[in-house]
């Protein structure tokens, strides 16, 4: 009697094994062929929800990391936002080690709620992490949570997980390449910020916008001043990183509406929906005033930074179209540098 019920014991465990490794193959197959970000884990929290009933699923991404950048982009939903957590490296190896293998835990999981999204604590009894990588090196985790104590103890075997893991992994550096190619084609591979081709349909939209509705709007042609003189004296790799420290704080000092590009070598459009001239003048004087306070470090150097610009409006009713508009910013910008270098001949015949 004893071996009917133990063979029915076994078979049974054989079946769930099969079932098992069925759903497992299921959330594979639906995740392998995606090439974004957003569908990615859309369809990877959803399913691992759906085939095993699992109340919480979320993803943990080490910030940064390549793909934090993508998870930081306005492409992303917010209803995925809600189920992806940003945490430090040094934070995420405390809990997790340097290990690819997942972790299991029902007892006290305070420490586990830094991997939790934020304003989102989960009242869970046992926790699943699986560490995710990209081109070998750990970039975040794969989480799940239950509200049963039993569900992910330490005690179970975590194979198919691990796998499911690895395959994961594998479609996150197939999307991060596909991820690269969409950004380079709007981007500068430089600087990141829009490159001019993208600035060009950007400035025709907002252009026809602002006339249609009588918005103000402005546009901004700045460069760099002596910009050159830093490639001559400091190499091109340090031009190339003052290039992207001065769009660093050209984005980080604009609001989000605000549309920032890199039109050629040193110089940068930006474009300013909303925005009376008067403003647009007040935002650039705030970032030379910015620039003036905060050098740019080169190998333990503080380089002065400073940007002359022009600015044009669609108040002004000659402006017709947008290359028309931008040639109008683009003048500005000359009468101001050549005031500036005009003062410093002029300040440097006094010194002399």
């Amino acid at each position: 009697m004893d071996t009917f019920y133990d063979v029915k014991h076994l078979v049974d465990r054989l079946k769930e094994n099969e079932e098992t490794v069925k759903k497992f193959h299921s959330v594979e197959s639906k995740i392998l062929s995606i090439l974004e970000f957003n569908d990615l884990f859309e369809v990877l929290l959803s399913e691992i929800k759906k085939q095993f009933n699992i109340p919480f699923v979320w993803i943990s991404i080490i910030k940064k990391t390549e793909i934090s950048d993508f998870i930081k982009s306005p492409d992303i939903s917010q209803s995925l936002k809600k189920n992806i957590n940003l945490i430090t490296e040094k934070l995420f190896l405390e809990l997790i080690g340097k290990t690819m293998e997942p972790v299991l835990s029902n007892k006290d999981l305070t420490s586990f709620f830094k991997l939790f999204p934020k304003n989102n604590k989960f009242f869970i009894k046992s926790i699943a992490v699986a560490p995710l990588s990209l081109d070998g090196k750990i970039i975040g985790s794969l989480n799940l949570g239950d509200f049963l104590e039993n569900r992910f103890h330490p005690g179970i075997d975590k194979t198919l997980l691990e796998q499911l893991a690895i395959k994961v992994s594998l479609c996150l550096s197939n999307v991060t390449a596909h991820e690269k190619l969409k950004f380079f084609a709007f981007h500068d591979a430089l600087t990141g910020v829009l490159n001019r081709r993208i600035m060009e349909t950007i400035l025709q939209r907002e252009f026809n916008r602002a006339k249609r509705y009588q918005a103000p709007l402005s546009v901004v042609f700045a460069d760099l001043n002596r910009f050159k003189q830093v490639n001559d004296q400091y190499g091109h790799s340090c031009g190339d990183n003052l290039l992207k420290y001065v769009a660093d704080t050209l984005t980080e000092m604009s609001r989000e509406t605000d549309v920032v590009t890199r039109f050629a070598g040193d110089e940068f459009v930006i474009i300013l929906p909303e925005t009376e001239p008067k403003s647009a003048d007040n935002l650039m004087k705030r970032i030379q005033s910015h620039l003036r306070k905060n050098p740019f470090n080169f190998e333990e150097k503080d380089l002065p930074v400073s940007l002359c610009f022009g600015i044009a409006s669609t108040q002004d009713k000659t402006i017709r179209d947008p290359d028309i508009f931008l040639k109008k910013a683009d003048e500005r910008l000359y009468r101001q540098k050549n005031k500036v270098k005009k003062l410093t001949r002029t300040t440097k015949t006094k010194k002399k």
